[in-house]
């Protein structure tokens, strides 16, 4: 249990919050981009191939040549403060704490990690150690629940505490695809964004893709988007001929979770569809995947196709209702830590 020093020391936090989101690299350079992608592509969480077949083709074919390309894509989203994932979870890391401190009215302490690259998870573990945390929550920014993503935070965190003579007590948020706080948040969001531009007769909700086979050994990732979906439309009051959901991002040959969203918004572009709003429920953060490919490519193809009236609605990032809701997370994690 934290306690109270002997003395003028102050007492030791209640708890810490470890507040982690996937990465990116350093700099928007093909040096930066492979160092990035050979520690993410390393990782059987993300790639569960037999690993000399998936060591071959990581080294004789990707990061030779895509590193190059990445590193241009980078480059159109790039800002004078760095990487837009890593300098908005840190953003959202400030006002967690803030808003933690002003509900419990006690200090609680957060440090923001990343996957891969940095800041590193086991550097937040051990800045929340010096901390006197005695007790951590690690909060990664993944709503839907994935082995490619929670499951491997959850490595790395334990990978680190395995060097620490006492380690803290370690609680995890699991996902929050279904937290009513988190849905307030979209729905608010989306309904400032029409508030301002107008609505459109299609919802589009897109969500991060994964192997098709890794959804049929058990991951209960589609399940928990389809329902983030769902209750996120029901909110919003939307008939089903208005609201759909797909997939983005597929990464190499084999079979991903469908509707793919590029396919779907080319179908509809080759109808002359008129007005589609994108929204990405399952990222916190607005990085290449909704900068780039969202908002920049598949705006693109859809309009190419024949389609127009595409618009983005930015992911949540550091506004007032997302560490709202991210706040009243934390809370239903720790009650008994803070009494």
């Amino acid at each position: 249990m934290p306690t109270v020093p002997n003395g003028d020391q102050s007492p030791s936090p209640p708890f810490g919050v470890l507040l982690t989101n996937l990465g990116s690299p350093t700099a928007p350079t093909s040096r930066a981009v492979r160092s990035y992608l050979r520690e993410f592509l390393a990782d059987p969480r993300v790639v569960d191939l037999p690993r000399v077949r998936w060591w071959l083709i990581r080294n004789l074919f990707i990061l030779p040549f895509r590193p190059r390309r990445s590193a241009g894509l980078y480059r159109t989203i790039w800002t004078a403060e760095g990487s837009p994932l890593v300098v908005t979870t840190q953003r959202i890391g400030k006002a967690l704490a803030t808003r933690l401190e002003g509900s419990h009215d006690t200090e609680v302490p957060v440090e923001v990690a990343m996957r891969y690259g940095s800041p590193r998870i086991a550097d937040g573990i051990e800045k929340l150690a010096r901390a006197e945390c005695s007790r951590i929550l690690v909060l990664p920014l993944y709503p839907q629940y994935s082995t490619t993503t929670t499951a491997s935070t959850c490595d790395a965190v334990h990978a680190a505490l395995r060097r620490k003579a006492s380690p803290p007590e370690i609680r995890t948020v699991l996902d929050y695809n279904d937290h009513p706080a988190y849905l307030t948040a979209l729905q608010s969001s989306i309904r400032s964004f029409w508030e301002e531009h107008g609505p459109t007769d299609r919802l589009l909700m897109s969500f991060h893709g994964i192997p098709r086979r890794t959804a049929d050994a058990g991951d209960p990732y589609p399940k928990q988007c389809a329902a983030t979906a769902r209750l996120l439309a029901a909110r919003l009051e939307l008939t089903p001929g208005r609201w759909h959901m797909a997939y983005q991002s597929k990464f190499g040959k084999e079979p991903w979770l469908r509707p793919a969203l590029d396919d779907r918004l080319i179908r509809w572009g080759g109808k002359g569809v008129n007005g589609v709003d994108v929204v990405c429920p399952g990222f916190s953060a607005d990085c290449l995947e909704t900068l780039e490919e969202v908002a920049s490519t598949c705006r693109g193809r859809f309009e190419a196709a024949g389609g127009s009236g595409y618009r983005y609605i930015p992911a949540l990032n550091d506004g007032w209702e997302h560490v709202t809701a991210l706040t009243e997370i934390v809370t239903d994690h720790t009650r008994d830590w803070l009494e």
